[in-house]
């Protein structure tokens, strides 16, 4: 079966490192098992590096731990450059950086906890949803 590609947001990324009991760190052991392709830009990219490694956000693992899991999720990830802005779209502009590469990366999904943030998404052909609903969809969770 092809991964789906996908967009993560990075408000999923510190869930599952800062917990290892929820959905979003369940979502995120499965990238080895090519279920999803995640997709980035250099933009987004360059958040998830700077809000992971604020001082005491994600306790109990070293820089770099932080470090490691990065590039790991970059060596997994097709990366795309953009070449257009949506902006402004959403109400917030980092949740445009998540839209922008979902657009052209022609991702199904922006995996997200603030659904509502990225309401209108539809129009684009992409459904925001949580980590939780992901793996319902694909069978992993009841």
């Amino acid at each position: 079966m092809k991964p789906i590609p996908l967009v993560i947001d990075t408000n999923v990324i510190v869930s599952a490192l800062r917990s290892q009991q929820g959905a979003s760190h369940q979502f995120l052991k499965l990238l080895p098992d090519k279920i999803y392709k995640p997709n980035l830009s250099v933009p987004l990219f360059l958040e998830y590096e700077t809000v992971l490694k604020r001082p005491g956000l994600i306790t109990g693992l070293l820089k770099q731990d932080i470090h490691d899991v990065l590039d790991y999720l970059l060596s997994q990830a097709d990366i795309h450059p953009i070449f257009f802005l949506w902006r402004p779209f959403l109400k917030d502009r980092k949740d445009d950086l998540v839209l922008e590469i979902a657009v052209e990366s022609a991702s199904q999904f922006i995996i997200t906890f603030n659904i509502k943030d990225f309401i209108g998404v539809e129009c684009f052909g992409i459904q925001a949803i949580t980590p939780q609903e992901f793996l319902r969809t694909r069978g992993i969770l009841p």
